[in-house]
């Protein structure tokens, strides 16, 4: 099958079709350029989407990480990931399939009107050449009539009597002359008539075939194009389904790793108080003191008996009744009175409470009131100072189960920054080593400052650490004890006036707050009752300085690089010495700023556990 012999005729149609099929080529080319805007949008919706709900990481605050959260973050994170397949996509069809048909159709439009302009010349020279074999026979058929006409004519003057020789004469030449032009005509028409078949046929059985056949090999190549085209559609999209599916994997992962009893318990973790439940109401039974006259069912008592008030049978001044209740409320605290509590003086000189209020309205408010303080009350009043007081640098104003929890990151990240901090210091140490056994290579001293920098930075970690031990210490003797104190809480406690909480770590105002100086290393009593000893410790060594140390910490003691020093206690491990100068001052330096030589005969050596 083929369009030169088959559409030998059908130029024209093939003309159209060819430019239909350049038209489809580029109206599908818009249909990838728009399905790619759609990829391009889908991708950046989705980003946006992702951006506006993932968490906001600028506070340094952590926000309870339940697996719910963690799932849903993981969730997002795999759907940006599928974003970025989509983009992948629109990029993949923008290259592969929208640039590659562009480049096409430009191509096939050029070869297309090349293919047209030859077969519209070839038709044009065909064209040419029927009009010469037509005028050729148009003037061969007007030379035969004229030769017949002179022949009409000559035979006319023979038969004529009456005509001259001459006319018969010249009637003759004219007949041979139209003869043999007509004779030449005829030889041009035969000519010309033999070229124009010539040429027919070589246009429609060799140059139109081959043009057709061109122009079938653009339009077939076009269709494969086309086809091709959507292959690459197709696997722009293929491509990346094993990631997608990945993505969508990742979902169900996350979606199966939500524990609803881990959330469960980081909501414990994270709101426990460490507080104890409320206890039990006591019941106080004021029936047994009321006196009930027979005579008008109210109680009465004269105020001047004996000059000594009962707490039994005091009077109400504004009701005239009998107070119903035989325990007297105790005057110095003063929320547990009522608001119209006085004193007043019988004739005898002897004194009197006396209640305005009604006796049932003023059992209610003992019930509140009274004793035992109920842990419920002072979790309130915790709450209230977790939501206005300041936060405190050992996190009092928090619950101890916070507070402890807060304490605990505190003290790992300080030992976090220590353990750098010394590894730090060892680094330079060996650097300083280096450039001792080998000057040309750095000057030892050089490194003086940053080991002294370094050495600072430790001492002053290690000091944090132990107060946040020690406030950590505190909570957790407290949080041991504190069912014990739930039913005594006045034994073996101090509170500070206006300071309700047993707890120790938190008031009413912040400000108010009694707390000794944090302990360092663990012996700060022993060490108050050392140095008010009036005998000083012996010796058991001395010192000397290697690097300057200022002391400005109580207890400690300032030393000079180079200076000499008596020790009087061994380091136990939290990296100080105690050690004591000629005059008698003593305090304590840290060991690693000093070169220590202990002795081996030395008596009274003191030793702190």
């Amino acid at each position: 099958m083929s369009w030169g012999t088959e559409l030998w005729d059908q130029f024209d149609s093939l003309d159209k079709h060819t430019q239909w099929g350049i038209d489809f080529l580029e109206r599908y080319a818009k249909f990838v350029k728009e399905r790619i805007e759609i990829e391009q949008n889908y991708a950046k919706q989705l980003r946006n989407l992702v951006k506006k709900y993932c968490p906001k990481r600028s506070s340094k605050d952590e926000e309870p990480r339940f697996t719910s959260c963690i799932a849903f973050f993981n969730i997002l994170n795999e759907l940006n990931d599928y974003a970025g397949q989509r983009e992948v996509v629109a990029e993949e069809m923008a290259h592969r399939v929208y640039g590659e048909l562009m480049r096409y159709a430009h191509d096939l439009k050029t070869e297309r009107k090349m293919h047209l302009q030859e077969g519209r010349k070839a038709q044009q020279y065909l064209d040419m050449c029927w009009k010469q074999m037509d005028n050729s026979k148009k003037k061969f058929e007007r030379e035969c009539r004229e030769a017949e006409k002179a022949q009409q004519s000559y035979e006319r003057l023979d038969n004529d009597t009456n005509a001259t020789k001459a006319d018969v004469e010249k009637a003759k030449q004219q007949l041979n002359l139209r003869t043999h032009m007509a004779d030449e005509n005829k030889n041009e028409y035969a000519a010309q008539l033999q070229n124009f078949n010539g040429e027919q046929h070589k246009h429609f059985y060799v140059v139109i075939p081959q043009i057709y056949k061109q122009l079938q090999e653009m339009d077939e190549r076009r269709t494969i194009k086309l086809s091709e085209c959507y292959r690459g559609f197709a696997d722009s999209e293929r491509k990346v389904i094993p990631i997608i599916s990945k993505c969508l994997e990742g979902m169900i992962l996350a979606a199966k790793s939500v524990d609803e009893r881990r959330d469960s318990q980081m909501v414990v973790d994270s709101f426990k108080s460490g507080f104890e439940p409320p206890g039990d109401f006591p019941f106080e039974d004021y029936s047994q003191h009321i006196y009930r006259t027979i005579s008008d069912g109210t109680i009465s008592a004269s105020k001047q008996e004996s000059g000594k008030v009962d707490a039994k049978t005091t009077v109400g001044k504004a009701k005239g009744k009998l107070w119903l209740f035989g325990k007297k409320p105790k005057p110095q605290s003063p929320p547990l009175t009522p608001t119209s509590l006085f004193t007043s003086s019988t004739p005898n000189g002897s004194q009197f409470l006396t209640f305005s209020i009604e006796p049932v309205h003023y059992c209610m408010n003992e019930i509140k009131t009274g004793k035992p303080r109920i842990p419920s009350f002072r979790s309130l009043k915790r709450g209230w100072s977790v939501k206005m007081g300041p936060a405190l640098e050992d996190f009092s104003h928090l619950p101890p189960e916070q507070r402890r929890k807060k304490l605990q990151q505190r003290i790992d990240e300080l030992n976090r920054e220590l353990q750098k901090e010394s590894d730090q210091k060892d680094a330079l140490n060996k650097m300083k080593d280096v450039y001792e056994k080998n000057p040309q290579m750095g000057d030892p001293g050089s490194l003086q400052p940053k080991l002294a920098e370094t050495m600072n930075n430790i001492d002053r970690l290690r000091m944090e650490i132990h107060k946040n031990e020690a406030w950590l210490s505190e909570v957790e003797g407290k949080t041991g004890g504190r069912g014990d104190r739930r039913h005594s809480s006045d034994i073996n406690h101090l509170v500070t006036q206006g300071r309700e909480s047993p707890e120790g770590s938190y008031t009413d105002d912040a400000n108010q707050e009694v707390r000794g100086p944090p302990q360092q290393h663990g012996h700060h009593n022993e060490f108050d009752d050392e140095f008010e000893d009036d005998d000083p410790l012996p010796a058991i060594g001395h010192c000397k300085a290697i690097y300057p140390f200022d002391g400005h910490n109580e207890g400690t003691l300032a030393m000079k690089e180079g200076e000499v020093l008596y020790i009087i206690e061994e380091d136990k491990g939290d990296g100080w010495t105690r050690a004591r100068r000629q005059n008698g001052e003593e305090g304590y330096v840290p060991t690693s700023y000093i070169d220590v030589t202990l002795e081996k005969n030395s008596k009274g050596a003191v030793t702190y556990i």
